[in-house]
């Protein structure tokens, strides 16, 4: 199977793109390479002759046109976005560029292509989202595949949209297309802005630890490893218009996670005084939601997928990938808003 994954050199998209290689399927990875991309997250599958990479904006139509037709790809990932809640505050016109128009044009590319080669059946255009689009959850209750959509910033404003996009492409003109609403993500190849990495590397620079409120706010992690499993599964056998929640079944408080971090740090790179004593309370964002949870019932019951790392186990094993890759991650702390507390001009 040959797969166009759209940002690919991003976090999530990395991991499928390595992932897929090493199942053996050709993979063509289209990566505009903005502020989060990273080349060196597809290092090890770069030089495979089932690799190759084009660098290209979702935002340029012509340029995607040409994509499909050079590499007429059998199925397309989509994962391509802007994902920084804080940044979508700050500057949300990048998201409604990039999450809202890019893919448009990246359905009316792969539309135009569809057409073209006949309307191919295994054809598939898998459009990756968030739980985010679902907005917030009170202490009880779980998103399901049929919850309402309620987002409550910019940025899951955006991919709500492009949900919609999908589905409509779908009914309107038959596109095929499957849909993934996914829960928090981390592991290795985070970018440095999200909450495990700055966790983690403000942990070890001994600099404070932020968080948000007084860290009441619940989420869903799954490991990004298990999260590329679960998509390529939904890619290959998932139901034509058909959406699937993945999730890790891992729940927990900010604060928890947090402290959890701290301890796997005090384990395996110990000071003189625990690093949970680095814990700083902030003000809390803007809109931010209270908890996210989700409902994986159809995705196991339908496809057989379930998580198989614990959120302790995963992040045992992100703890010490960031231990041992300080020459990734280094560099990425220069880039633009990074290190910078964003999101509180609202």
């Amino acid at each position: 199977m040959k797969i166009l994954v759209t940002g690919g050199a991003g976090f999530i998209g990395s991991a499928v793109v390595r992932l897929a290689v090493a199942r053996g399927h050709e993979v063509v990875n289209l990566d505009a390479l903005t502020y989060a991309a990273c080349l060196e997250n597809v290092a090890e599958v770069s030089s495979s002759n089932l690799y190759s990479f084009e660098q290209a904006d979702i935002r340029d139509r012509a340029r995607l046109d040409e994509i499909f037709g050079l590499h007429r790809p059998d199925v397309v990932m989509h994962l391509a976005a802007e994902s920084h809640v804080d940044r979508s505050i700050d500057g949300p016109g990048d998201f409604i560029l990039t999450n809202i128009n890019g893919t448009y044009n990246m359905l009316e590319a792969a539309r135009a292509y569809w057409l073209s080669a006949g309307k191919p059946a295994g054809f598939r255009f898998h459009h990756i989202s968030t739980d985010e689009v679902f907005g917030s959850l009170g202490a009880e209750g779980q998103f399901t595949e049929d919850t309402s959509y309620d987002p409550r910033s910019p940025y899951s404003a955006s991919k709500a949209a492009s949900d919609h996009l999908v589905r409509a492409w779908h009914e309107t003109y038959g596109l095929p297309v499957v849909l993934t609403n996914c829960s928090n993500n981390y592991g290795p190849f985070h970018f440095p802005e999200k909450l495990v990495p700055v966790v983690i590397l403000n942990a070890l620079a001994g600099k404070p630890i932020p968080v948000y409120g007084g860290g009441e706010n619940v989420r869903d992690w799954l490991y990004v490893e298990d999260h590329a499993d679960a998509l390529l599964l939904v890619v290959e056998k998932g139901a034509l218009g058909r959406s699937y929640n993945i999730g890790g079944e891992n729940e927990r408080r900010n604060i928890d996670l947090v402290k959890t971090i701290c301890a796997i740090l005090d384990k395996k790179r110990p000071k003189s005084v625990p690093y949970a004593e680095q814990i700083t309370y902030v003000t809390d964002r803007p809109g931010h939601d209270a908890r996210y949870a989700i409902d994986p019932s159809r995705i196991r019951d339908e496809l057989g997928w379930r998580p198989s790392v614990t959120v302790e186990e995963g992040l045992e094993k992100t703890v010490q990938w960031y231990l041992d890759n300080e020459a990734w991650w280094k560099p990425l702390q220069a880039r633009a808003g990074v290190g910078v507390r964003l999101g509180v001009k609202a």
